[in-house]
């Protein structure tokens, strides 16, 4: 990886934490409606995970998405005016921060449902297959989506029809406000995979680099042919799970603990010890994702809202016969 390489992937990671930070401000201010799932402290995730996929593999997640979205090329300024309910949005206003999406990037969206997006996942490998594309589907979801059916269906058939699935378990350790430990049969998600015969396998989610070499790994290895596969991407939200969690579940220090490990920080630590890049440069690089940041915020708030005579557009039925 050049330094270049190096310094995109800092960037998307800042760009994303500033992107969220205005985000909760802009909730807090009462300009932003619905629920909203910060991406704060999961940003190596995403970020690793996707600068590790080819232009033809697909990319679907659940609702905590606008690093996903970000990380898939689509401009911060539409995620904003998106969280804003603009017709500039990337939605046109009408997903808002759960139901973002853009397929002309192969991102196929955030999905509200919990793990209800898995079976769309393994459709969409089952596509990709059937028309002899060599596209990998990567499919992002929270360790709570594992305990539901969806999970066990969309794995089973993922297998049994040798599906290019990349399964990718962001284990943030709480499900809403329980534990894991409370709500699993077992202590390391990776290990439902086996029960499919599925390799897997468990990659620090604090450190970029950990992730993209895991992924790239893993997509390269399903593209080949031998089926679908596992990552369980161990990392931490630093908020809580929505805008509205008064967090009585967690300890304080229990995160502060985890904000030693804040995967901005370990990579920032890893560019200037490798001197891959000075304090310097990485401060530029701040400072060009906080004016990015307002500038998008700037043109959400400018934007219009979705018109009157619009609201039936994209939608679809079938008249009875």
């Amino acid at each position: 990886m050049d330094k270049q390489k190096y310094l995109d992937l800092y960037y998307q990671m800042v760009l994303i934490r500033r992107m969220e930070e205005r985000g909760a401000e802009l909730y807090q201010a009462g300009k932003i409606g619905g629920f909203m799932h910060l991406y704060i402290g999961q940003e190596a995730v995403s970020t690793g995970l996707i600068a590790a996929r080819q232009p033809q593999d697909r990319v679907i997640t659940a609702y905590r998405d606008h690093g996903v979205a970000l990380n898939c090329g689509i401009p911060v300024s539409q995620i904003m005016a998106e969280l804003l309910g603009k017709s500039t949005g990337v939605s046109k206003g009408r997903g808002g921060s759960m139901h973002m999406a853009d397929v002309t990037k192969n991102f196929w969206g955030g999905h509200a449902i919990v793990g209800a997006h898995l079976p769309l996942a393994t459709g969409l490998a089952l596509g990709d297959k059937y028309a002899g594309r060599d596209g990998v589907t990567i499919c992002m979801f929270g360790e709570g989506a594992t305990n539901i059916g969806f999970f066990h269906e969309a794995l089973n058939l993922s297998k049994v029809w040798t599906l290019p699935v990349l399964w990718v378990c962001e284990n943030n350790m709480y499900g809403m406000g329980t534990a894991v430990g409370r709500a699993s049969a077992v202590s390391e998600i990776q290990q439902k995979a086996e029960g499919y015969g599925m390799a897997h396998e468990r990659v620090d989610g604090m450190n970029v680099l950990a992730v993209y070499e895991a992924a790239h790994k893993a997509i390269e290895t399903v593209r080949s042919g031998s089926g679908p596969r596992m990552l369980e991407i161990m990392t931490y939200r630093f908020r809580g799970h929505s805008m509205g969690d008064p967090e009585r579940y967690r300890k304080h220090e229990e995160v502060l603990k985890w904000e030693e490990q804040d995967p901005i920080g370990v990579f920032h630590a890893y560019l200037t010890t490798n001197k891959q890049a000075a304090d310097k440069d990485l401060d530029e690089i701040d400072q060009r994702a906080l004016a990015e940041v307002q500038k998008a915020v700037e043109f959400a708030e400018a934007s219009p809202e979705p018109a009157l005579e619009s609201l039936f557009d994209d939608i679809y039925y079938t008249e009875e016969v």
